[in-house]
């Protein structure tokens, strides 16, 4: 026992010399016995030919395939010369006699003891300590695998379907390397929409082909389901994350020249998406040039891989018109045209002169002073003319003694209606956005509506409100005002999402909620996609998130933010770590979770250089 102190100094070398020498004398003992017999024979227990794979699956802890997930159970162990290069995230296939492949994903990584020896004691702890590598030879390196989908080749074609028989013990298991199996086990289009680089970890899956990389699109044909771009779209990601960049690379793809839906169910005639981007950062104006960071070779990569790249020459800037509001931009070379919004847009959106604070009550009131005031002024009237209207003491006093309106109510609605945000906007010396249809929504073109320079957040609500509203009504109307819109898919971009659509008891937010929500409902009917961008995705109403198809998230440190997502718990833990550019797209109609790398380089400008 006197001997244990010398392993308590770890500057010392004798206590361990000694301990190795009787190791040693230990085990040459045993090796003399064995050698005293001279019949012994040496054998090469090593296998013949080269591996293959990375492992082979383990029936130590069972094999089992279950409906309940909770009772599936695949490991496969993993050979040492392999462990290094094994992710969380990985895909691989494990074959069946008979040709099929089981689709998996790594799930979890665990060592696990080969033999029954204690490894944590004194002798083993401080060998390790100062051997220059780590010996995995007595321990086993287990990778948990989910089983995704049965692959199978049927007329030269790859299809997949559910998992349903298990595979043998021991069975090699190898890595999915080729292009078509792996989109075909994740279910991922070969055509669409392109959002970026299937990617596990934060590093790009690679293959065998040329491109080695695997690119990620939506569903963007009849054929094959409603376009995904019809079913809304929502980009999440924090400050710094680049969701301005990815959202600008995806904007930039229903621009494309090429691309074009049919009017309308079972038509012949197609038409160019029309885009209108509502823009708080006057960043999307830029989409209109080139940018200078786009090398040659990127170009060429682009058309390589069918991905819409370069400035689009058909953008424009319509920006409101706003009393005490100027703006001046010099970062982008988009075409700019003034616009105000005409007090007549209140008379089918009375909310827009609501305010935040009136209650059903007041908000009945209000709609009856605008009825009466629009028969008697028609569109024409203006809203210095209404205010004028709500002074005569007349009118309040009529209202109150026929008990149309409680002089109180009147007040109360007055005192909303008269704020400083709605003098600000309405009937501004510009031409009304309603004289300005066919040049705000064209086909094939891209329209900013840049809200930077209004300072004043009710001001920038309204402008943001009204227009969309213009853009929603008539494409949910039977009877519309303006065919150009109903006739137009339509993609409706709105950054910082969550100022608009919050969810509110006002009677304001109440008709807001409800109008986006029914045009989200209508969206796949009448060719009307919102894509939605914000940085505080729990601030979007209920209502109309549940009618959001894919979800694109990039870096959310904000705990309630990132579970307000929706996404699966596999991918919501590598949310915070996420570096720009990394993003998990959740679109169930058109694929597995997965998480992908976007484009480094903006397609089209980007940044205020």
């Amino acid at each position: 026992m006197s001997d244990l102190g010398d392993f308590t100094d770890f500057e010392g070398d004798d206590g361990d010399e000694e301990a190795a020498g009787s190791d040693a004398a230990e085990d040459g003992g045993q090796a003399a016995g064995d050698r005293g017999d001279e019949s012994f024979e040496t054998v090469d227990v090593r296998p013949v030919g080269e591996d293959r794979g990375i492992g082979v699956l383990s029936a130590s802890e069972g094999l089992a395939l279950s409906e309940d997930e909770r009772d599936t159970l695949l490991q496969a162990y993993v050979t040492v010369g392999n462990r290094s290069d094994i992710r969380i995230g990985k895909y691989l296939l494990v074959p069946y006699p008979d040709g099929e492949r089981l689709f998996c994903r790594i799930t979890a990584l665990e060592y696990a003891q080969e033999f029954r020896s204690d490894d944590a004691t004194e002798i083993h702890a401080r060998r390790a300590m100062r051997s220059r590598e780590i010996d995995e030879q007595d321990f086993k390196l287990l990778a948990t695998l989910d089983p995704v989908a049965v692959l199978f080749t049927e007329g030269g074609e790859t299809k997949r379907r559910m998992t349903d028989r298990v595979p043998k013990p021991e069975t090699v298991v190898r890595p999915a390397t080729d292009t078509d199996e792996i989109k075909t086990g994740l279910k991922i289009p070969d055509a669409g929409v392109f959002l970026g680089h299937l990617a596990v970890g934060g590093e790009k899956v690679r293959t065998a082909a040329e491109p080695p990389t695997i690119d990620y699109r939506l569903k963007d044909d009849y054929a094959t389901g409603d376009p995904l771009v019809f079913r809304h779209t929502l980009v999440a990601g924090g400050t710094g994350s680049g969701k301005t960049h990815a959202a600008k690379n995806v904007l930039r793809q229903y621009l494309d020249a090429d691309r074009a839906y049919p009017v309308e169910a079972g038509s012949d005639r197609r038409v160019s998406p029309a885009v209108v981007q509502f823009d708080p950062q006057d960043e999307y104006a830029q989409m209109h040039d080139d940018n200078p960071a786009v090398t040659d070779d990127d170009r060429r990569r682009f058309e390589r891989e069918g991905i819409a790249h370069g400035g689009h020459g058909d953008t424009v800037a319509f920006v409101p018109a706003v009393e005490g509001a100027t703006y001046a931009a010099d970062h982008h070379r988009a075409e700019q045209v003034s616009f105000t919004i005409p007090f007549s847009m209140v008379r089918s959106n009375k909310w827009l002169v609501a305010g935040g604070r009136l209650n059903d009550n007041q908000y009945n009131a209000l709609s009856y002073l605008l009825d009466r005031f629009f028969r008697e002024h028609g569109d024409g009237g203006t809203y210095a003319e209404f205010l004028s209207s709500l002074d005569d003491p007349a009118i309040r006093e009529e209202l109150d003694e026929t008990g149309r309106v409680h002089e109180a109510t009147f007040d109360a609605v007055k005192r909303r209606v008269s704020v400083a945000a709605f003098r600000r906007v309405f009937d501004r010396d510009a031409r009304p956005i309603t004289e300005q249809v066919h040049e705000f929504v064209r086909p094939g073109g891209l329209s900013v509506v840049p809200t930077y320079h209004i300072t004043d957040s009710r001001a920038t609500e309204v402008v943001v409100l009204a227009v969309a509203s213009l853009l929603v009504d008539e494409k949910l109307s039977n009877d519309p005002a303006y065919d150009r819109i109903k006739e137009t898919p339509l993609v409706v971009g709105m950054d910082e999402a969550h100022n608009f659509l919050t969810d509110a008891e006002s009677a304001q937010a109440r008709r807001v909620i409800g109008k986006f929500t029914e045009a989200a409902k209508q969206g796949r009917k009448e060719r009307l996609g919102l894509f939605l961008i914000t940085q505080d995705p729990q601030d979007i109403a209920d209502p109309v998130f549940k009618q959001i198809n894919t979800t694109v998230v990039l870096n959310l440190g904000d705990e309630d933010a990132i579970a307000s997502v929706n996404i699966p718990s596999s991918l919501e833990a590598k949310v915070p770590y996420m570096e720009k550019g990394q993003m998990v797209v959740y679109s169930p109609d058109n694929s597995e979770p997965v998480e992908l790398i976007g484009l480094p380089t903006c397609l089209t400008k980007h940044g205020r250089e």
